[in-house]
């Protein structure tokens, strides 16, 4: 079950990821992150996201990525980030 659907949004990457990571607190099921603006991600935005997914870790909670471009998907390849996360259609 989807419990929470987040839109990033490209500017605003960290700190969408930020704001997520500490509204976590309640949720249950899978949070689902919607990547598809998002045609790239720099270091700053792959902290952010091993950071957001070892809280979701921690409250049990699965986080899935929506719309992830290819070239996002070979950089959290690349860095072993991607099988921390499911992908959602």
């Amino acid at each position: 079950m989807i419990a929470v659907w987040l839109k990033i949004d490209e500017a605003r990457v960290v700190g969408a990821l930020q704001e997520a990571g500490e509204k976590l607190e309640g949720v249950e099921g899978e949070v689902v992150l919607d990547f598809s603006s998002v045609p790239r991600i720099d270091s700053s935005a792959i902290r952010a996201m091993d950071e957001f997914v070892d809280i979701a870790d921690r409250k049990g909670i699965k986080i899935g990525l929506h719309g992830l471009g290819v070239d996002v998907y070979k950089v959290l390849k690349l860095v072993r980030l991607a099988s921390r996360f499911s992908f959602v259609n």
